[in-house]
């Protein structure tokens, strides 16, 4: 076992561990943050992406040992102080981005990695950029309209595919 200590959404957070753990499960397991999903255990859904130090990353690739001194960003940690809905979550839940919610954590949190690298991207560019995360509800034509929507642009003429 291993100690590790990171920050998690602003606070401390620590735990041993077997050098085979990976983030998500400190996450959910140890640290009680059920919001970081666990979807295909092989990299492809893109459900548990977190952003570790500033950069988003899929939580079951990354050992927990690998964020050992790391700030961590997980869903839980998005809302905003008063405990409302973030400019992102709230876009999903104005533009219908989310059907079952279980890819929606991982979608939040790249919108929210995309939106910081590029402030006013193209429908195009969001496709792109959530190439890594499966949704097997929505069809993405939503998830990409409540993105741009957060962006602060027009989305009524974003065309129904």
């Amino acid at each position: 076992m291993t100690q590790v200590k990171m920050t998690v959404n602003g606070k401390t957070a620590s735990g041993d561990v077997e050098g085979r753990t990976l983030l998500a499960q400190f996450l959910r397991d140890d640290q009680g943050l059920t919001g970081t999903h666990i979807g295909c255990d092989t990299s492809q859904c893109g459900a548990c992406v977190v952003h570790v130090n500033g950069k988003a990353v899929k939580a079951c690739t990354m050992l927990a040992i690998e964020a050992d001194g790391a700030t961590v960003d997980t869903i839980e940690g998005q809302a905003n102080a008063d405990g409302s809905l973030n400019v992102i979550q709230q876009a999903f839940q104005d533009h219908h981005g989310l059907q079952c919610g279980f890819c929606t954590p991982g979608m939040v949190m790249s919108a929210a990695a995309l939106l910081k690298d590029n402030p006013k991207p193209t429908e195009a560019e969001v496709r792109h950029y959530l190439d890594g995360n499966i949704c097997r509800c929505t069809g993405y034509h939503n998830i990409v309209k409540a993105i741009m929507a957060a962006s602060g642009q027009d989305v009524g003429a974003i065309a129904a595919e």
